[in-house]
């Protein structure tokens, strides 16, 4: 008989299968992803149902399969985040961010990503937070985990940033470049520096001016990270 596991995961995506039968891909923060067969789930009285929605964190049992898939044995909710679901914005960025985080972990599954997508998660649920601050912010930590992190100290050929130049920013060296009509001011960079050490968006909030910095940093970190970590 094989081996029983116990470890915590995160659904990030679910596939019918037979008549009442769902595999599902759990990203974990110990087992990498694990994709299971969770048999009779869409039967109305599994046991396996409630351990297994998303946006949601839960303790799942499985056992090895001789394959890539295993089975899941039981699963019990730990945390739903259902707050998420009663807002189509919200829920619709959620849907994103999994896709996203499922994308960027083809081929690393550090167990940073397990808890950043815990955070993203808690982050949506807080209904206080704006969509484009938490969006800013996971794109950032995605790029950071990845090893994309932009040049936020010198300019493109080593020059000190300077807080009265304005700058424009240059995707072949990830950095910045003083130019008189750009569209980037030293405190776009301060926030940016923010966004990528790791600050969770609660904190991130707390930023004096913040919201006017947004609208300009937030296209920058999409861009970047849909040209290095190819999540769409």
């Amino acid at each position: 008989m094989n081996q029983q596991l116990v470890t915590t995961g995160i659904v990030l995506s679910r596939v019918e299968y037979g008549e009442a039968n769902r595999i599902i891909t759990f990203l974990t923060p110990d087992a990498g992803k694990l994709r299971l067969m969770a048999k009779g789930v869409r039967r109305i009285k599994s046991k396996l149902a409630g351990g297994v929605e998303l946006f949601s964190i839960s303790n799942i049992t499985y056992v090895r399969g001789r394959g890539e898939i295993g089975t899941l044995v039981s699963s019990r909710l730990i945390t739903h985040y259902g707050h998420i679901v009663r807002d189509i914005d919200r829920t619709m960025l959620g849907y994103e961010v999994i896709k996203q985080l499922n994308k960027a972990t083809e081929d690393q599954t550090e167990p940073e990503y397990f808890h950043l997508l815990g955070q993203a998660f808690a982050a949506l649920d807080d209904d206080s937070l704006p969509l484009d601050l938490v969006s800013a912010w996971f794109a950032a930590q995605l790029l950071r985990l990845s090893g994309h992190t932009p040049n936020l100290q010198t300019e493109a050929d080593g020059a000190k940033l300077q807080a009265d130049k304005a700058y424009e920013f240059t995707y072949a060296d990830q950095a910045f470049l003083a130019r008189n009509d750009a569209g980037f001011t030293a405190d776009h960079i301060k926030f940016l520096r923010l966004l990528f050490a790791g600050n969770q968006p609660r904190a991130l909030a707390q930023v004096r001016g913040y919201a006017t910095l947004l609208p300009g940093c937030l296209p920058l970190v999409q861009s970047m990270l849909r040209e290095h970590v190819r999540v769409t």
